[in-house]
C-alpha cells in the first residue's frame, strides 16, 4: 500500500470508473428508492402470512377439531340409527384426520389442507347421499 492509500477514510466510497453526469445518478438513487419500497411492500406481504410452523400448528388444529366433530357425529348418528355404513363414513373420515394430523407435522401441510377439505366433504356428502 502506498502513503496516498492509507490516507484515504475506510468508509468514503470508491468512485465508480465511468461516473456520469448528475442526471445518471439521479436515476440511480430513484432506482435505488423504488427497490427499497418494492422491497418494503414484499416484507408487509410476507409479514401477514403464516410462517411453516404456524401453519403446520393451525392444519393440526383443524384436523383435531374435525376428528372431533366426526367422533360427535359418529355418536350421535349411532344413536339414533345404528349401521355398518355409518361406522365406515365416519370412521374413514376419523382415519383421515388422522393421516392429516401426521402429514402436517411431517410438514406436508397443503397436501394435508387438500386431503382433509376433500376427505370431509366426501364423509358429509356421502352421509348425506348414502345413509337414510
Amino acid at each position: 500500500m502506498s502513503t496516498s492509500d492509507q490516507d484515504q477514510s475506510v468508509d468514503t466510497p470508491i468512485p465508480a470508473p465511468d461516473a456520469g453526469t448528475a442526471a445518471e445518478a439521479e436515476t440511480e438513487v430513484e432506482a435505488e428508492t423504488e427497490v427499497e419500497a418494492e422491497t418494503e411492500v414484499e416484507g408487509e406481504a410476507e409479514g401477514r402470512r403464516l410462517t411453516p410452523r404456524q401453519a403446520r400448528r393451525l392444519r393440526i388444529a383443524l384436523s383435531s377439531v374435525g376428528m372431533v366433530a366426526m367422533a360427535v357425529v359418529l355418536g350421535l348418528r349411532i344413536a339414533s340409527r345404528s349401521s355398518v355404513l355409518v361406522v365406515g363414513v365416519y370412521g374413514l373420515a376419523l382415519i383421515l384426520c388422522g393421516v392429516v394430523i401426521e402429514l402436517s407435522r411431517n410438514g406436508r401441510t397443503r397436501l394435508g389442507s387438500w386431503l382433509l377439505t376433500v376427505g370431509l366433504v366426501a364423509a358429509i356428502g356421502s352421509d348425506w347421499l348414502l345413509i337414510p
